[in-house]
Formats: structure tokens, sequence, C-alpha cells
């Protein structure tokens, strides 16, 4: 009885969920087609300024940023953040693992703001790079960087044992096993790590402001 009652909770919060981002998407297109309309389509996605104060409404500069930066950020963050992933879940000591988990996933609840701001004193000012696309992008790199580093090593201990001890008992060494064995079987985890990462600063306007 306890199990039952409790799917049926799981099953309200899920469809709660889903009728939140509903509720978003109606109440965005509401107000936001009739607008569109009156602009054009065309000019809309394709327009070349943006300027509300004069009704000049064109967002294709907004969009190409967007995915250029977002790119970038995958391109610097992924990497790095599976190899640092695989450090702390096979290699990294016990002493330093007690110590750089917990700073992980304290950077992993730091608010986006705070990231923007980083990004806009250390890379705009301190090393006066101005307003780039590269700028962008590594802000948004280190923002996942945790995010993706908690999924990968979560992906890497879920990993059987038993795939470890039968590379070891063909004669592979440590670093062969993690790199054609484990990691090859963890992939699965790490692309949802990933999607997830992707989904946090698409968009992300807190950060590039």
């Amino acid at each position: 009885m306890k199990e039952g009652v409790m799917k049926v909770v799981f099953l309200l919060a899920a469809c709660m969920s889903i009728l939140a981002v509903a509720l978003i998407c109606i109440f965005l297109f509401a107000n936001g087609v009739p607008a569109i309309h009156k602009i054009g389509i065309t000019e809309f996605l394709f327009g070349q300024t943006w300027k509300p104060s004069n009704n000049i409404y064109g967002i294709f500069p907004m969009i190409i940023g967007s995915i250029y930066v977002t790119a970038g950020a995958v391109i610097i963050g992924v990497p790095m953040g599976i190899l640092c992933a695989i450090f702390l879940a096979r290699f990294c000591p016990d002493k330093l693992y007690k110590i750089v988990k917990p700073a992980v996933s304290l950077l992993a609840g730091i608010p986006s703001i705070v990231y923007g701001l980083f990004g806009y004193l250390f890379f705009n000012i301190f090393l006066e790079w101005s307003y780039t696309i590269l700028g962008g992008a590594l802000t948004l790199a280190i923002m996942i960087l945790p995010l993706i580093m908690r999924t990968t090593e979560e992906a890497l201990i879920a990993v059987p044992d038993l795939y470890r001890e039968g590379s070891f008992g063909l004669g592979a060494g440590k670093l062969r096993t993690v790199f054609r064995i484990v990691l090859p079987s963890a992939i699965p985890g790490i692309l949802a790590g990933v999607i997830l990462a992707v989904g946090r600063i698409v968009g992300e306007t807190a950060a590039l402001l």
C-alpha cells in the first residue's frame, strides 16, 4: 500500500512539472504570437537590428551569438569535465578526493549571475578582452564544468567492477582499462550529463549580459 501511495505521489509530481512547462509555453506563445505576426516572422527571425524603442525587432544576431557561445562552451567544457571526472573516479588519492569533491558540489550550486560577474571581472576587465565570444564561452564552460564532472563521475562509478576485473585479467593496465572499457560503458550517463549541461547554458542571459 505504501508503494502504491508513493507511486501516485511521484506521478502527480511529474504531471505537475509537465503542466508547469506547458503553461509557461502557452503563456509565452499567447503573448508573443500576436506581436510576431504584427512584425512579420521573417523580419523577426532574420532581422539584423534590435531597437525596441524604434519598433525594430530583429533577433538574428542574438540567435547566432547564442549558438556560437554555447558551441564554444561545450567544446571547451565537456572534454575538460570528462577528464576531471575520470581523475576523480579512478585516479584521485583519497585525501585529495575529500577536498575536491565538496568543492565541485559547491561550484554546482553557485547561481549563474555569480559566474557572469566573475567572467566580466576576469575576462573583460582583468584580461581586457572586451566583449568577445571566447570570454562568454569560457564563462559558460566554467559554469557547466561541475555538472559534467558530477554526472560523469557517477556514470563511471556505476560501471560494474566485473568489467575492470576482466580487463585486468586480460593483462590491460589501469589507464587502458579506464579509457577502453570503463569510459565507453559509461557513455549513456555521460551523454545525459552533457544534455543537462547544454540545457542549462542555452539562452543563459544572466551569465552573458
